[in-house]
């Protein structure tokens, strides 16, 4: 009756009847009605109608789909009908993710995607790529429950690292001082413990290295000073500057994930008083000062140097002259960042609590010891607070009311992500679980799963943007506004008690984290543009801003914006970081610096940075600000430019357009 009918791409291709009559049998046997000679017949009811419609003209696939889902229902067969069309919506959904698919790979086979600014555009990032595009639309498909995904899809969440779903954890403090002193295995053979500062370093790298590649986030030492010491103590200055240099080259250029990025490291250090401990914080110090091979800033580690009285913040301390250190190093180089033992919230555990360049904080514990060594974030989803305000329509009781829906919707989702972590194998990991980086995984065998490990970690729920949200709430941001700072500040704690609600119902480890939004940073915002419109101070600019932070273009000072954002700390017990920003390296004021550095202390902050432009002319070697696109000194164009993003170091090239916007519209707390 009919020769061609066009597909869906638009090519003509010969048409089956046959495909009409088994697409009406599998719909008839899915409701138990599985009748061939039946099928057949509604088969010639469709090709009729075809005719009648179309008088031998070309039809599409979508029209014979119509026909069949008509015919069957005027025929009586509502309940195939019904089948047909599940079945019809099912190949449908698969479609578009295989649509989506193959646009993802052709975008990714021009440039990789700029959501991490520490992935590289190498063939080998590529191919991860197109596999992470691969395994999100599987996940999103497949195996996340359908009104977790959509709110995913829509924009109402944002599962963090969604391509990594179901094969790993997000990121761990490395116990170091176990692994050197007992040796490992990386996969082809014993490694034994090393000796000396040179062959200490060197393993160090390999283990972050190793990690990585287990693992989709960060990877840190929550004792580097400590646990490096013992293989210090017999070795000259000069012996462990040079160990110490080679693990910022390694940690530069060592490549993990197949090639894809060099290991997201971070140290923390400060508090080892011993002599060889202060050998290693001064070297580590005096390496990163210096700078790559030509004076290149580093890009890694995250050094964070921690401040507690009594060890090094005070003159008379052991360590302050390491601090005075810290202090240079940071305003030539933006590290080491700062981790302050004193607050509110780190002081009943000692100088124990660890960070990671990202903000991420992993402390205490519902099912087992509270330490940082061994544990870390299993998975993170982020809310999007400001659409959760523009719906409201200052409305704070409906607000509140759809803030905990989303969140209880967000741990379910994170509990989701657990039971499938949870089901996962030792062997799934074989660095990670098998060389026992993680709590009490050293009691497990190669066959057998992790649940009985990942218990450990933490399930944190994120959220970014309390100044739009405050602005579309009450008209003013809590930098501009004392009546929106109080507002703020209950939004964030009530979202705090939602979490520990939820430890206690799941008897798991939920925490609240203010959101290193780098790849998120646009997204939220241009999907709510496009629902809601322009408005003023909420979805008029390219980004939202990060978590509870004062806008990066509002013109504040240092010490009213660290007042400002300190009181956020204590609620978001998952990670949390604030910075000033400096319009040059502040080398010739380093007093300045301490006293910022000492009022964040006053502030109660947990975790703090300090932030300015560092240029590198890659042709001379000028350092500096170079405010042009050529280099004063010798008129060449190839400017490396160095800023922090979400609280780690890259070159500017690397940010996602969001993220550019952003650096450009931040403005020095100085004046």
């Amino acid at each position: 009756m009919f020769v061609k009918i066009k597909k869906r791409d638009g090519r003509e291709v010969p048409f089956d009847e046959s495909k009409i009559t088994e697409a009406i049998f599998k719909a008839a046997k899915a409701v138990g009605g599985a009748d061939k000679h039946l099928a057949l017949e509604l088969t010639l009811d469709v090709l009729n109608y075809l005719k009648q419609e179309y008088s031998g003209g070309i039809f599409d696939v979508e029209d014979v789909q119509d026909a069949v889902e008509k015919i069957l229902i005027e025929k009586g067969h509502a309940k195939t009908a019904k089948a047909y069309i599940l079945y019809r919506n099912n190949r449908t959904s698969i479609r578009d993710a295989q649509s989506y698919l193959m646009d993802a790979v052709a975008e990714i086979l021009v440039e990789t995607s700029r959501e991490n600014a520490n992935v590289s555009n190498s063939p080998s990032a590529k191919m991860l790529q197109i596999a992470s595009a691969a395994s999100k639309a599987y996940y999103l498909n497949r195996l996340i429950p359908e009104k977790i995904a959509s709110a995913h899809t829509r924009g109402d969440i944002h599962i963090h690292d969604l391509d990594f779903y179901g094969k790993t954890l997000t990121c761990i403090q490395i116990p170091l001082g176990k692994l050197l002193k007992n040796g490992f295995n990386n996969g082809h053979g014993y490694i034994r413990p090393p000796k000396r500062p040179a062959s200490a370093t060197a393993l160090a790298a390999i283990i972050l290295q190793s990690s990585q590649n287990d693992m989709h986030g960060g990877q840190s030492f929550a004792f580097f000073d400590r646990d490096m010491a013992p293989f210090v103590e017999k070795a000259s200055e000069e012996e462990v500057y040079q160990a110490m240099e080679a693990l910022i080259y390694n940690l530069n250029s060592m490549h993990s994930r197949a090639g894809a990025q060099v290991p997201f490291s971070s140290l923390n250090l400060g508090t080892d008083i011993t002599p060889a401990g202060r050998m290693v914080i001064k070297n580590v110090l005096l390496a990163y000062e210096k700078g790559l091979g030509r004076g290149e800033n580093p890009i890694f580690p995250n050094i964070i140097f921690r401040v507690k009285e009594g060890i090094n913040l005070n003159p008379g301390d052991p360590n302050y002259d390491l601090f005075k250190l810290a202090i240079r190093v940071a305003a030539q180089r933006l590290n080491p960042t700062f981790s302050f033992m004193d607050t509110s919230f780190n002081k009943q555990y000692g100088d124990q609590v660890g960070y990671m360049g990202c903000r991420t904080r992993t402390m205490a514990n519902k099912r087992g010891p509270e330490v940082t060594d061994g544990r870390g974030n299993l998975s993170f989803t982020t809310i999007n607070l400001p659409r959760l305000a523009i719906k409201a329509e200052r409305d704070l009781m409906k607000f509140y009311q759809s803030l905990t829906e989303l969140l209880d919707l967000t741990c379910e989702q994170l509990y989701h992500r657990y039971q499938v972590q949870a089901a996962l194998k030792v062997k799934d990991m074989p660095f990670l679980m098998g060389q026992g980086l993680y709590l009490d995984s050293e009691k497990l065998s190669m066959n057998d799963t992790i649940e009985s490990v990942i218990k450990h970690g933490t399930l944190s729920v994120g959220f970014i943007g309390l100044a739009e949200t405050l602005i579309a709430l009450t008209g003013s941001h809590h930098g501009e506004s004392e009546e929106a700072q109080v507002l703020g500040e209950e939004i964030v704690a009530f979202m705090r008690t939602k979490m520990d609600k939820a430890a206690e119902r799941y008897n798991l480890n939920y925490t609240l984290l203010a959101t290193p939004a780098e790849g998120l940073s646009g997204r939220f915002v241009k999907m709510d543009k496009q629902e809601y419109g322009l408005i003023p101070g909420v979805t008029d600019k390219d980004y939202y801003t990060n978590s509870f932070h004062i806008p990066v273009g509002y013109p504040i000072s240092a010490y009213d914006k660290l007042r400002l954002e300190g009181i956020y700390h204590k609620y978001t017990n998952a990670g949390h970081i604030s910075y000033v920003e400096f319009s040059a390296p502040p080398i010739n004021n380093l007093e300045a610096v301490e006293d910022i550095i000492r009022y964040m202390k006053k502030c109660d902050i947990g975790y703090a940075g300090i932030n300015f432009p560092v240029d590198f002319c890659e042709n001379c070697g000028t350092l500096g600000v170079i405010d042009a696109d050529i280099c004063p000194a010798c008129g060449h164009t190839s400017i490396r430019r160095v800023r922090r993003i979400t609280g780690y170091l890259s070159t500017t090239e690397r940010f996602n357009d969001a993220k550019q916007k952003e650096l450009s519209d931040r403005v020095s707390h100085l004046g």
